[in-house]
């Protein structure tokens, strides 16, 4: 496994790539709002060989650049996601997005079709302006305040407080200094109030969703799936966080769309 940095318009994005490489087409693994690459860390050991996995931070988050004036909406994001791609001479991948990061591979796969071969969504937030919505306009908070209204939010998410603990200081770290505290305001403001995760429905794709969610419900995940019946469903017993929470039955699911 290996990290590196790659500039994509002038920001740097950090990404590791893990996997072997193979016959197999290459994953790319996308994180949701406020977190980052960690997310991933128990998925990727558990995913079939043959793959090149690309695990990606995004602007502004974990090891990634903070933004320095570039926006941070879905559809930015997933520009200079392509870009990455483009770097890494990945012309089409399956792209598994957790969260917000599923709002960011539907963007990827709606303005190119041909770059995506196959869709994972994981928890996918359809509605992340929403779930945000009492902390979209605190970036006149101070920080502290901020960080604690952040970290309970995203508590509630997980079914194990311990593991919560131990991943909230992954992910809030690169928010916890000034700059961080105005990354933190920028990322708020620019999510998206709604987003239509059935553009690309048409493709292989497979959802997971988590029984205890409670920033999605299954109705929401069962919605979409009846728009492309051919789409996977599968309910796992946790909350928001599967991939850490249920590692390997989210890989167990992207073996699964591999095969499809």
């Amino acid at each position: 496994m290996r990290g590196e940095f790659v500039d994509v318009g002038g920001a740097r994005l950090y990404y590791y790539a893990a996997g072997t490489r193979g016959a197999g087409e290459p994953l790319v693994l996308i994180h949701g709002c406020l977190t980052s690459s960690h997310l991933w860390s128990c998925v990727v050991p558990c995913l079939p060989e043959g793959h090149r996995t690309v695990v990606v931070d995004l602007l502004g988050h974990g090891r990634s650049d903070p933004p320095s004036g570039h926006p941070l909406t879905a559809r930015a994001h997933a520009k200079r996601l392509v870009r990455l791609l483009d770097a890494l001479c990945i012309d089409r991948a399956c792209l598994v997005g957790h969260g917000f990061g599923a709002t960011v591979a539907n963007l990827v796969a709606t303005d190119d079709s041909a770059r995506a071969s196959r869709l994972c969504f994981v928890n996918a937030t359809l509605r992340a302006g929403r779930s945000w919505s009492l902390l979209r306009g605190a970036r006149y908070v101070p920080t502290p305040l901020l960080l604690s209204a952040v970290r309970s939010r995203i508590r509630r998410g997980y079914v194990n407080a311990e593991r919560a603990n131990r991943s909230l200081e992954h992910y809030l770290r690169p928010f916890a200094t000034p700059e961080g505290h105005t990354v933190l305001g920028a990322q708020l403001a620019a999510l998206p109030n709604d987003e239509n995760l059935a553009a690309c429905l048409t493709k292989p794709t497979a959802l997971v969703a988590g029984e205890n969610d409670p920033f999605e419900s299954v109705v929401t995940a069962r919605a979409v799936q009846a728009l492309n019946p051919s789409a996977t469903l599968d309910v796992l017993s946790d909350a928001h966080y599967s991939p850490e929470e249920s590692p390997e039955r989210v890989a167990q699911v992207i073996t699964q769309l591999l095969e499809r």
